[in-house]
């Protein structure tokens, strides 16, 4: 399987300013498999691999000391290998180990040359706390459910993502790319990127199956937030995640705490919501209240939609039957919408350094889907699941602030072009934002 993270991961190793590195995603994202294979390609018979959750006494290691030289020590008389400056050391599932989290201040000031990467599913959990969060002295690396374009790889489609890579004009893709890509999108929008469900799918073709993977992810979940929370908090956060689907299927998806339970407020929920946020489960996109540069000094803190880490696992929750997907039908419109816009979010956040906000007013009322901030420009993206380009709220937006938006962008699935300061691109395309919003914004300075 091809992960784009390998790079990344190439790109640490080779830096003189490298801290040690931490590795954070979800459950069954493939953080495991990427530790793995970066150590077999980079560094062979050079590497030690430690698993907190299968081997726990591990921890005892760490409980003694912060001393890299004594924790080394005690990892050679273990394991019988000796550990040199230019070996890797992972620590994987090292939520389970608080003092090795801590550990890495030391490897970082005392031991620099060794290569050290820690990992875990609940990692942001145990960042959460203060005492555990080694400042300054580490990197991060965010591991994502597999993008589109990494679909495409794990099917043997290297072709399309040449294509789509390749593609170097804003205008429409040809009638028989087109096709052959959106074939794959369908699949793709209700498979996404868990790699366990996209192996199954691959391997044998088999929906069923990969669906039912699915259903144990999301169940391993559920048992992760019955394990790893309060048992007071467990029902509430339960709660809030299977609310999520019903949540996003509103035509006005700002997260009330009254979909999750009538009558009930953030005080109730908010910390149960903010344990989803920090498993990585789920990510919030906040609202501005106001409009300049950066756009993050004009975030809401209060008023924010919620998407799921996965695509596929959003599909999945909600119950969706996949034939739905490719067929219009009103009663599900509004699935598909939040669908394609939990995709672009998808998309959206490895492309650009600052998150994505989005804007809203209420009378009369409009939303923007997302807006990014792209060297210094404001760029407002609406998601259209289907062909309907109609875009009222992209058109009201322009009204208000003209004098600061550089282009518009607008996902369908309609064919790329370039309409005035419209720029749509094919859902499928998602992938490749950052360097057609640049191919836009030249053509139209050329103009």
């Amino acid at each position: 399987m091809k992960r784009i993270a390998l790079q990344n991961l190439v790109r640490w190793n080779e830096s003189p300013r490298r801290k040690p590195l931490i590795l954070r995603g979800v459950r069954q994202v493939g953080k495991t498999w990427l530790m793995k294979e970066f150590a077999e390609r980079f560094f062979a018979q050079r590497n030690i691999y430690i698993n907190f959750d299968e081997e726990p006494r591990w921890a005892s290691v760490f409980e003694k000391t912060h001393d890299p030289e004594a924790i080394l020590r005690d990892i050679r008389f273990t394991t019988g290998r000796q550990i040199n400056d230019d070996w890797l050391l992972i620590l994987d599932e090292v939520q389970g180990c608080p003092n090795a989290i801590h550990a890495l201040k030391y490897f970082c000031e005392n031991k620099p040359q060794l290569r050290v990467i820690a990992a875990g599913s609940l990692l942001g959990l145990a960042l959460a706390q203060p005492e555990s969060y080694p400042v300054g002295k580490v990197e991060f690396l965010s591991l994502e459910p597999m993008s589109f374009e990494e679909f495409l790889w794990a099917s043997g489609e290297d072709g399309l993502v040449e294509a789509l890579r390749q593609w170097c004009r804003i205008e429409p893709l040809t009638d028989i790319l087109y096709a052959r890509l959106l074939e794959a999108f369908q699949k793709f929008e209700v498979i996404g990127g868990m790699p366990e469900a996209v192996s199954a799918w691959v391997d044998g073709g088999d929906m069923t199956l990969a669906r039912k993977i699915q259903k144990q992810i999301l169940d391993t979940y559920l048992a992760d937030i019955r394990t790893h929370s309060n048992s007071f908090d467990a029902p509430k956060i339960v709660r809030i995640w299977e609310s999520l689907p019903r949540m996003l299927a509103r035509e006005q998806k700002k997260f009330q705490y009254s979909i999750v339970e009538e009558k009930s407020n953030a005080r109730k929920y908010r910390d149960s919501l903010q344990w989803l946020i920090n498993a990585r489960l789920v990510r919030p996109v906040h609202r501005i209240d106001g409009m300049g540069v950066p756009l993050s000094a004009y975030k809401d803190a209060n008023a924010f939609k919620i998407y799921l880490v996965d695509v596929g696992l959003l599909c999945r929750l909600s119950g969706l039957d996949p034939a739905l997907l490719r067929e219009y039908d009103e009663n599900f419109r509004e699935h598909k919408g939040a669908l394609a816009e939990n995709l672009v979010l998808q998309s959206l956040v490895p492309q650009f350094e600052n998150e994505p906000l989005y804007w809203s007013m209420n009378n009369p009322p409009h939303e923007v889907d997302f807006l990014i901030e792209r060297k210094g420009k404001i760029i407002p993206i609406e998601v259209k699941s289907g062909t309907n380009l109609k875009s009222k709220s992209l058109s009201k937006f322009k009204e208000l602030y003209k004098e600061r938006i550089a282009l518009r962008v607008r996902f369908s699935l309609a064919n790329l072009s370039l309409d005035g300061d419209i720029l749509n691109i094919p859902l499928f395309m998602a992938d490749e934002t950052d360097r057609l919003i640049g191919m836009a914004l030249d053509e139209m300075a050329n103009r």
